[in-house]
């Protein structure tokens, strides 16, 4: 059939087309149920880390306050094992680079290699996990990560940040007092791309990047608040992402630390966990505020936001290696399973239906900065605790922006000048 396409015999159409985009927008909050469900039963006790791997989909790895691991079948959404590993608390757990063993370290001091697979029976003939491998440091460890190209891996301990490998039993290399500071290292991450840096996160609010060929500090950046989290962005890996106690997120270029590249606000309480997309443009956080935050990469506001009435506060959070799904560990020891995309349907879809679904999306975008589409696509329920937080904190905001604002207008010594907000992040910048 011919159509003709001139706007003369169609003056309606850009009516109709806004409708279509208001019914869109409407549809899309109507199917919008994130939350799949729990992992089994989940943990005994508060759920502190968990970690996913790097080469496949299934397997979960979680460690809670008592000292417990579980892997998890995400699949089946059930637990396969459950490993006694540590006395205490377990502060991070992470996959080696080939996916098929990972490990555990905890605050008694141990750091321990398991298998994904039982390796072991106990007397009763049943099939139990025996760590392969035992390492041990005078104080407790407090992170670790395993070096994405190499057998080497990374632990941050009291003041200390140590490199090991798994033919020995002590550390190939001790980074102590880094740039002078006695504090404590409470994050370590390795580099995607370059093998041989490392980055970090101390108590004393610092971020900092060091070498492990010359086993020396590159830089050190020191911010306002102590930052709980540190990843780096897959796909573009000069940049990487800071979770903070001063309820924002910081965007960095490791080449330039004097200011963040980007600011992500909207938590009302410290952001305690980060994880990105495997495509790099949009990151997920974890707060004390008990909810979960989906950030795209370029913009400053979180585009989701998911809460249940159950969930406290957020101390993990990971995404799938297929970009489809979040995992979340809570204070309340249950690990939970969300869509990425809240109004994606699960399962195979039909032409039709996807076909409809990409017009729908079309027009949203299309019309999203008009009031009525922009009002309903972007608007999220939040409890009432942080409605009321996030309001108090404008007010604050307002106050103190209002303040400095007369200073530099009626300072005749001009000793106040204005300051960005990216500028104030950060205190100073050590080489």
């Amino acid at each position: 059939m011919s159509r003709n396409v001139n706007p003369n015999f169609h003056p309606m159409q850009r009516a109709r087309e806004y409708t279509r985009a208001v019914t869109a927008a409407k549809l899309d909050r109507m199917f919008a149920h994130p939350l799949i469900g729990n992992l089994g039963e989940g943990h005994r006790d508060a759920v502190t880390c968990s970690a996913v791997s790097r080469k496949s989909l299934l397997p979960l790895v979680s460690g809670s306050a008592d000292g417990c691991v579980r892997l998890w079948d995400l699949a089946t959404r059930t637990s396969l094992a459950e490993i006694s590993a540590h006395k205490r608390n377990i502060t991070a757990v992470t996959f080696d680079r080939a996916g098929q063993h990972f490990f555990s370290c905890s605050d008694d001091g141990t750091l321990q290699r398991w298998s994904l697979h039982a390796n072991d029976t106990n007397e009763e003939g049943r099939s139990v996990h025996t760590p392969l491998q035992t390492f041990r440091c005078p104080g407790s460890f407090k992170s670790m990560d395993h070096s994405w190209k190499e057998d080497y891996f990374a632990t941050a301990s009291d003041e200390a940040v140590q490199i090991w490998s798994t033919e020995r039993t002590t550390a190939l290399q001790t980074h102590k007092q880094l740039w002078g500071s006695h504090d404590t290292v409470t994050v370590v991450r390795w580099h995607p791309v370059e093998s041989h840096l490392l980055a970090n996160c101390s108590a004393d609010r610092g971020i900092g990047l060091h070498d492990t060929r010359t086993a020396k500090a590159l830089k050190k950046t020191i911010l306002r608040m102590k930052s709980n989290d540190l990843q780096w962005n897959p796909m573009e890996p000069m940049n990487f992402c800071v979770a903070n106690e001063d309820y924002k997120a910081y965007l960095f270029d490791m080449r330039k630390l004097d200011q963040p590249l980007k600011l992500y606000d909207g938590h009302a309480s410290a952001i305690m966990s980060l994880s990105w997309s495997p495509t790099g443009r949009e990151f997920v956080t974890g707060s004390y505020d008990r909810t979960i935050r989906i950030f795209p990469m370029n913009d400053g506001k979180a585009r989701e936001v998911y809460h249940t009435k159950r969930m406290q506060r957020v101390f993990c959070v990971n995404y799938t290696a297929d970009n489809k799904y979040i995992i979340s560990g809570s204070d309340d020891s249950n690990l939970r399973l969300w869509k990425a995309r809240a109004s994606e349907k699960l399962g195979q879809l039909t032409t039709r239906e996807e076909a409809s679904q990409l017009y729908r999306s079309t027009l949203i975008k299309r019309h999203e900065h008009m009031p009525e589409v922009h009002k309903i696509y972007k608007s999220r329920k939040v409890p009432k605790t942080i409605t009321k937080q996030t309001a108090q904190a404008r007010v604050q905001k307002d106050s103190a922006d209002r303040k400095q604002a007369n200073r530099i207008k009626y300072d005749r010594k001009g000793e106040y000048k204005f300051e960005s907000v990216k500028r104030k992040a950060v205190v100073k910048e050590i080489e």
